[in-house]
């Protein structure tokens, strides 16, 4: 069965940083497309950003500049390295992959989420 496990949230400061992580387990995601979204309380689920294949990237306009997505295909991981992180950064963040374009998932699944939250 396919495992998608996000990891590296916290709490932090407002200004600071946070790398999260996702080790998807139980299938290969070399040629899939991987992406962040994070749902915020009281918010639809939004998209964050997204990495193909071939490392091409897409970001959502509110987290350009501040936030890196990467990937390490020998190990089947994905990262989000989010710098000068704000409030409205606030929200449980979790990982995917389809297969398809960059920016139409359809995601294969859904894990349990990392809480990262930041204060004023």
């Amino acid at each position: 069965q396919v495992q998608l496990v996000e990891s590296g949230g916290g709490l932090v400061q407002t200004g600071g940083s946070l790398r999260l992580s996702c080790a998807p387990s139980g299938r290969t995601f070399s040629n899939y497309a991987m992406g962040w979204f994070r749902q915020a309380p009281g918010k639809q689920r939004e998209f964050v950003a997204a990495i193909n294949r071939s490392g091409t990237t897409y970001y959502t306009d509110s987290v350009k500049g501040r936030f890196t997505i990467s990937r390490d295909n020998a190990k089947n991981t994905v990262y989000l390295q989010m710098n000068s992180l704000k409030p409205e950064d606030t929200a449980v963040y979790y990982c995917t992959a389809w297969v398809g374009p960059l920016r139409q998932p359809d995601p294969v699944g859904w894990g349990q989420g990392t809480q990262v939250t930041v204060s004023s």
